[in-house]
């Protein structure tokens, strides 16, 4: 084949490296906790001085939250990782198929990179005679045969870090005298979602300061909005 003729290369979605997907299911595991718990307790805090009915609501939406981000992680992830078992086996059978026009659009990727026609046909046959499926996955889907997304892990780590989320604005609940209970609420909720944040940033390999400081103005809004209805609802009822 001349380096002239054109080959056409099959369109693929890249591929999300499945052994990051627990700890990004994590890091919004833990910030959902964070948000969620602390705006609930903080509207009935804001409604009522009562500790019971307060406890009540955030072990309450602890349980009920964790349980919807495991399910929800565990429906997105499976999602994910049919797509990917779908994928490893239409190009296991295209390499059956057709072993040559395989081999030409390997050949092309690498081409396509930069490499000159023979170098890339050098490359795309030593990577086909040693593992064709492991180098066609790699070249045009991203992903490894040995390593297809779990959604147990993802389901797991949400619900996991869901939880650990929530025990932070508990725990200021039952440590904080009255009069400080909300505020120890807000500070404590801000600066794990400052912690929340910078991580998700780091692993992302992003600057940590935007994503800090949106996930913060998120977070005082959501307090802000809970509080505020909070207290509109106690005084009405009252």
């Amino acid at each position: 084949m001349s380096e002239s003729q054109s080959v056409r290369v099959e369109p693929h979605a890249p591929g999300l490296a499945s052994r990051l997907n627990w700890l990004r299911a994590g890091v919004l595991g833990a910030n959902d906790g964070i948000v969620s718990t602390a705006a609930l307790i903080v509207g009935v805090a804001a409604a009522t001085s009562a500790i019971a009915p307060i406890l009540t609501a955030g072990v309450a939406g602890l349980i009920a939250g964790a349980v919807s981000m495991a399910l929800g992680e565990y429906v997105s992830v499976s999602a994910q990782r049919d797509t990917e078992r779908a994928a490893i086996a239409l190009e296991r059978q295209e390499l059956v198929d057709d072993p040559d026009g395989e081999l030409d659009e390997l050949t092309e990727i690498y081409r396509s990179k930069g490499l000159s026609h023979g170098t890339a046909r050098s490359v795309a046959e030593e990577l086909t005679a040693h593992d064709a499926l492991a180098a066609h996955l790699e070249a045009e889907l991203h992903i490894s045969e040995h390593e297809v997304s779990s959604p147990w892990h993802a389901a797991l780590a949400s619900a996991v870090s869901f939880t650990i989320g929530s025990v932070l604005p508990l725990l200021a609940v039952l440590l904080a005298p009255l009069e400080w209970r909300i505020p120890a609420i807000a500070v404590s909720t801000l600066l794990a979602l400052a912690i929340t944040g910078a991580l998700g940033a780091y692993l992302g390999n992003s600057p940590m300061a935007r994503p800090t400081i949106r996930v913060i103005i998120g977070g005082v809004l959501a307090l802000a909005l809970t509080y505020g209805i909070g207290s509109l609802l106690g005084t009405t009822v009252g």
